[in-house]
């Protein structure tokens, strides 16, 4: 199994600027921080993305995020300088990971969790099978502590890029499952065969996650939007979807 689209991303407004939770406010402007396409969530395609929409977003938020930028960018400005603290963990990963000589292959322990995801967090789920896939990925993720890597070189190391992919993977991974294993309620494409209906009264709400470095998931959440920007259009109550 792979990959087709990310539900979600990192959550920006309708200009595309990154919002965080930030002092008990869920629209905090990261200043200068931008996101489009399928890393942002800017909450238009509910629990479920309709076909060929995510074209739609990237044109719409894309052309407003440039409009953003225009706007708080003067032109010609040049770049603060980084601070050798936020370029040197970036560094050290790229050589940790190039160094690697562990036992286990980078294939294995994909292997390991595209099947483990695939069993536990596919798209049909149940509580207990999602929170055993909880366990297993837990397993899944701390194994890449023994990864290895064989090519050592610095050109076209294909060996350290799947490995590095791999990380990400990971952390996306533990995301996804536990964000599902949290979530008592089916909605859009979580649906739960255990318990079947939606919950607006518990559930209306963002799944906000946070993986540490040891694959250790944080979980918070965020209002759903239900406001229009207009006077022009009412807003539309979420329904139940029947055929």
């Amino acid at each position: 199994p792979t990959v087709h689209y990310n539900m979600g991303g990192i959550p920006t407004n309708y200009r595309g600027e990154v919002v965080t939770l930030k002092d008990g406010d869920p629209d905090s402007v990261v200043p200068g921080l931008m996101a489009i396409g399928e890393a942002a969530c800017v909450s238009v395609h509910g629990a479920n993305r309709l076909g060929s929409n995510s074209l739609l977003d990237l044109v719409v938020f894309g052309r407003a995020a440039a409009i953003r930028a225009r706007e708080v960018v003067e032109p010609g400005t040049s770049h603060s300088k980084l601070p050798e603290s936020s370029i040197d963990p970036i560094i050290a990963r790229i050589d940790k990971t190039r160094n690697a000589s562990g036992s286990t292959g980078t294939a294995e322990i994909r292997d390991n969790m595209q099947r483990t995801m695939q069993r536990h967090a596919a798209v049909f789920r149940t509580g207990p099978s999602m929170n055993e896939g909880c366990e297993k990925m837990d397993d899944v993720f701390a194994s890449f502590e023994n990864v290895g890597v064989k090519d050592r070189g610095m050109i076209w190391n294909t060996d350290l890029v799947e490995t590095m992919e791999l990380e990400n993977m990971l952390l996306q991974a533990q995301s996804i499952i536990r964000s599902a294993a949290n979530r008592d309620e089916s909605r859009g494409a979580h649906a739960r065969d255990d318990i079947q209906d939606r919950d607006d009264e518990n559930w209306m709400k963002h799944t906000l996650a946070w993986v540490d470095e040891k694959g250790k998931v944080s979980i918070d959440y965020r209002p759903v939007h239900m406001n229009t920007l207009t006077d022009e259009c009412e807003v539309i109550p979420p329904v139940a979807r029947t055929y």
